[in-house]
């Protein structure tokens, strides 16, 4: 036998099956999800549905709405907005999108493959002040939530330079995750220049397979949590009324937090905050300081996202719990400063519909833990939504600035200026 021959025997299969495979991922292929398998996608909160766009667009066709966020979404108790909206069936279901450390950079990111669907639509964004701090996005976490084909289509459907499409260009240049042509592609467009025909050439290939890939594989993974909110489903009133909704958080809340002075859910108590734990967090927030940061202009990234959609977004910015805050010496002035300088940020650009619930973490069982919303806060989160989502879907039109991308925005301290009235927010820069 020759060399030849031999040789073949052994590579050939080898390279044949690359080529099929090859062939596979590069060819278009279409594919249809079931209503079972998009329910589960809208509350698996797997990084794979993160990533990826065709189930997040087959869904945002139909009832589902976004609602952006991070850990707090992870929380199914009763009273979660995706297991009301199960239980009274709800004209909307709820899309979880985000988990620990999914920030503002981040959600921008997973935003690119879904703009066509949410034209004209809803979202929900639950904007945490912990978010901004000095650094803002995570390196570590934004690795987690990276989606090289969402980066393919921001490159990709760049139409023409601007301040914010250069400003995204070089924070995700700062995130190592980001490499190979992708990260030169970044580098054109940080710079101003478009993509040049070879940059093109592979990124629309790269794109293709990789979108073939999300239909093959975005099914896969899948968090079935419909038990668990069934589960929890069963222990809400059979009465939609906020009054009826509010005794029940209660009632569960007071069974989930009698181990501690700071109403912390037991079971995050007893493994995150042990005795050991504890003694060492006293004081331990007292330097804190959520008013400058490189967040805020991440933050206006998705403001910017949802302006080129006119999506309509409400904004709920939570409190953190108070007793804890007096704990570990947070600051309530800085914090308060964060929010007016977030809803100024806001609504200075025309995103009027903010619910501010940052004043309110002093309120019995409306914290779950040091930082989430728990039982009261997701009825008053409730409270919001209801009528959010009873809104016609509108077209809204945004006024976007470019300052919230200087630097001199991020360091600015903003303070709500003395005696003005609650529907007069205006600020003074210090």
């Amino acid at each position: 036998m020759s060399n030849k021959r031999r040789l073949w025997q052994i590579f050939g299969p080898v390279l044949c099956a690359f080529i099929l495979l090859l062939v596979i991922f590069l060819l278009p292929w279409e594919r249809t999800f079931s209503q079972d398998a998009i329910y589960q996608a809208a509350n698996s909160q797997t990084t794979t549905v993160f990533k990826g766009s065709l189930m997040k667009q087959d869904a945002f066709k139909d009832d589902y709405v976004p609602f952006y966020g991070s850990s707090e979404l992870s929380r199914l108790d009763p009273l979660h907005p995706s297991v009301l909206a199960q239980k009274y069936h709800r004209n909307y279901r709820p899309f979880l999108l985000g988990g620990p450390g999914s920030q503002s950079l981040a959600q921008f990111l997973g935003m690119q493959g879904t703009a066509k669907q949410l034209k004209n639509k809803k979202a929900v964004v639950i904007v945490s002040p912990q978010w901004f701090t000095k650094m803002g996005q995570n390196p570590d976490a934004f690795a987690l939530y990276y989606s090289p084909l969402q980066a393919c289509n921001f490159l990709l459907d760049l139409k023409k330079s601007s301040r914010a499409s250069r400003y995204a260009a070089k924070r995700f240049l700062a995130m190592p995750e980001v490499k190979g042509m992708v990260k030169a592609g970044m580098k054109k467009a940080a710079s101003g220049q478009p993509l040049s025909s070879v940059q093109r050439f592979y990124l629309e290939n790269q794109r293709r397979m990789l979108n073939n890939e999300d239909k093959f594989f975005s099914t896969f993974q899948l968090r079935d949590r419909l038990p668990k909110i069934n589960g929890q489903a069963k222990l809400l009133p059979a009465t939609d009324s906020a009054k009826a909704l509010d005794r029940v958080a209660s009632q569960q809340a007071a069974i989930h937090t009698n181990s501690n002075e700071f109403g912390i859910n037991n079971r995050f108590f007893k493994m995150r905050l042990n005795k050991r734990n504890l003694a060492k967090l006293k004081d331990s927030q007292k330097n804190f300081d959520y008013t400058k940061s490189v967040e805020y202009s991440d933050f206006e990234l998705m403001l910017h996202q949802f302006a080129k959609q006119h999506t309509n977004v409400l904004f709920i910015i939570p409190p953190i719990n108070q007793k804890w805050a007096d704990y570990t010496g947070l600051s309530q002035t800085m914090y308060q400063q964060a929010v007016a300088k977030i809803k100024y940020q806001l609504r200075s650009q025309g995103f009027d519909q903010v619910t501010d619930l940052s004043k309110r973490g002093g309120e019995q069982y409306f914290m779950e833990d040091t930082i989430h919303l728990g039982w009261r806060g997701w009825v008053a989160v409730d409270q919001a939504v209801k009528p959010f989502m009873a809104q016609p879907d509108n077209r809204y039109n945004y006024n976007i600035h470019n300052y919230f991308y200087t630097k001199k925005w991020q360091k600015a301290r903003y303070e709500v200026a003395a005696k003005q009235k609650p529907q007069n927010n205006r600020l003074k820069v210090k």
